[in-house]
C-alpha cells in the first residue's frame, strides 16, 4: 500500500517533501526530485536549506510549524542553487499528523514552480510595453515634427526679410534649436527602423559596449568593477550590431547608475554569456539562442517600477528620461529576442536572449540556415 501511495505522489506535478524535526529530507516524490536536481536516494537525509546557497524562506519558518504544529504558506520564495541557478515557487508546509515515526514530528512541504507562468505573464506584459511605446513615440514625433517644420520655414522666410543682419543671430537660434529637436525625434524613432544584419561576434559587442560604459563611468568620477564570464564556444550571430550594442549599452548604464546607492570598493556588474537550447521567446520556439545577461549589485528596482519598467518615460532616477529601457527593448524585439529582469535587494539581472535565426549552430560552429 505505501508503494502505491508513493507511485501516486509520484504523478503529481506538484513537488512533495517529507522533512523530519531536524528538517532533513525523508521523503520525495518524482517532482520534487527534478525541482531540487538530485534523487531520492542521494538526497535522503540531508538538510533541506543546504540544498541552496540562499533562499528567502526562513529556517525558523519550518521549525516554528513543527514546534506549534501549524501550517504556513507563502506564494512567492526564491530559491538559489549553489550552481547559481535561481527558481521561484509557491510554497506550504503542514505538519503531518502520522509520519514515518510514530514518536516524531514531521513537516509536509508542496512547491510548485511558478517560474514560467511568471515568465510568459512577464512576455504578455512587455509586448504590450512595446506596442504601448511604438504608438506614443510615433504619436509624439508626428505631433512635433509637423509644427516644428512649420517654425523652420517661417524662421527662414523672417531671416530673409530683417534689414538688419545683426538680427538674423535670433533667427539662427530658432532653427537651429528647431534641427535640435527634428534630431531628437528622429533618434527616438530610429530604432524601429529594420537594419541591416551581418554575422559579428557577440563578445566584440560587449567588450565595445564595456569600453563605452567605463568611459562614461569615468566622467561621473564613479569607479566600477567588471566581471566577465563569457562563453567562448558561442558562435558569431547574426544582428544589427550597432543597434545591439545601444541595446546593451543602455542596459549595462542603468546598472551603472544602480551603483550610486553602493560603495565604490564594493559595486559590481557581471557580464555573462550562454547558449540555450529549445528556448520559447513569445510563443515561438527556437533551437539555439545566444544568452546575455547583465548583473549588479545595487539595490534592486523599486517595486513600484517593476511592472512599468519598459515604458517610455518612465526613469528611477532624477533627469532620467526613461526612453533607454524602452529603446532596448524594442532593438531587441527586432531581433526576435526578449529580456528578462529579475530583481531583489543586492541583485539585478537583465537577461537577453537573442535567437540564432539565420545561422544555426553545429560543434560549436555558426553555419548558414537551409
Amino acid at each position: 500500500m505505501v508503494d502505491d501511495r508513493h507511485a501516486l505522489l509520484d504523478q503529481l506535478l506538484t513537488a512533495v517533501v517529507v522533512l523530519d524535526s531536524r528538517l532533513q529530507i525523508q521523503y520525495m516524490n518524482a517532482a520534487a526530485e527534478t525541482l531540487l536536481d538530485g534523487s531520492r536516494r542521494r538526497l535522503r537525509e540531508a538538510p533541506f536549506f543546504s540544498l541552496f546557497a540562499d533562499s528567502s524562506l526562513d529556517e525558523a519558518v519550518l521549525q516554528q510549524t513543527l514546534a506549534e504544529q501549524q501550517s504556513v504558506s507563502d506564494s512567492e520564495v526564491l530559491l538559489a542553487f549553489h550552481d547559481g541557478q535561481r527558481v521561484t515557487v509557491e510554497f506550504s508546509a503542514q505538519p503531518m499528523a502520522n509520519g514515518p515515526s510514530q514518536s516524531e514530528h514531521y513537516a509536509l512541504l508542496e512547491l510548485r514552480q511558478v517560474d514560467q507562468i511568471r515568465k510568459i505573464n512577464q512576455e504578455n506584459s512587455q509586448q504590450q510595453q512595446l506596442l504601448a511605446a511604438q504608438t506614443m513615440i510615433r504619436g509624439l514625433a508626428h505631433e512635433i515634427k509637423n509644427p516644428l517644420g512649420g517654425l523652420r520655414g517661417a524662421a527662414q522666410l523672417l531671416a530673409s526679410e530683417l534689414p538688419d543682419p545683426a538680427l538674423r543671430e535670433y533667427t539662427d537660434l530658432i532653427m537651429s534649436q528647431a534641427d535640435r529637436l527634428r534630431n531628437l525625434v528622429d533618434r527616438m524613432l530610429g530604432s524601429y527602423r529594420l537594419p541591416q544584419r551581418q554575422p559579428h561576434n557577440v563578445h566584440a559587442v560587449l567588450e565595445q559596449v564595456i569600453q563605452l560604459a567605463q568611459l562614461s563611468a569615468e566622467q561621473q568620477l564613479q569607479t566600477v568593477k567588471w566581471q566577465r564570464d563569457y562563453d567562448p564556444s558561442l558562435p558569431d550571430l547574426t544582428m544589427a550590431a550597432e543597434g545591439l550594442e545601444q541595446s546593451l549599452l543602455n542596459i549595462v548604464m542603468n546598472a551603472i547608475e544602480a551603483q550610486h546607492n553602493v560603495n565604490q570598493s564594493d559595486g559590481v556588474i557581471t557580464l555573462r554569456t550562454r547558449i540555450a537550447h529549445q528556448q520559447t521567446i513569445y510563443g515561438k520556439r527556437y533551437r539555439h539562442c545566444a544568452v546575455v545577461s547583465v548583473s549588479d549589485n545595487g539595490p534592486g528596482i523599486p517595486a513600484q517600477l517593476r511592472d512599468t519598467l519598459f515604458y517610455p518615460m518612465v526613469s528611477g532616477r532624477a533627469g532620467g528620461t526613461g526612453l533607454g529601457l524602452s529603446i532596448a527593448q524594442t532593438i531587441v524585439h527586432q531581433h526576435a529576442g526578449k529580456i528578462d529582469v529579475e530583481s531583489v535587494p543586492g541583485h539585478t539581472e537583465f537577461t537577453v536572449y537573442l535567437p540564432y535565426i539565420e545561422t544555426r549552430v553545429r560543434n560549436g560552429q555558426a553555419r548558414d540556415a537551409a
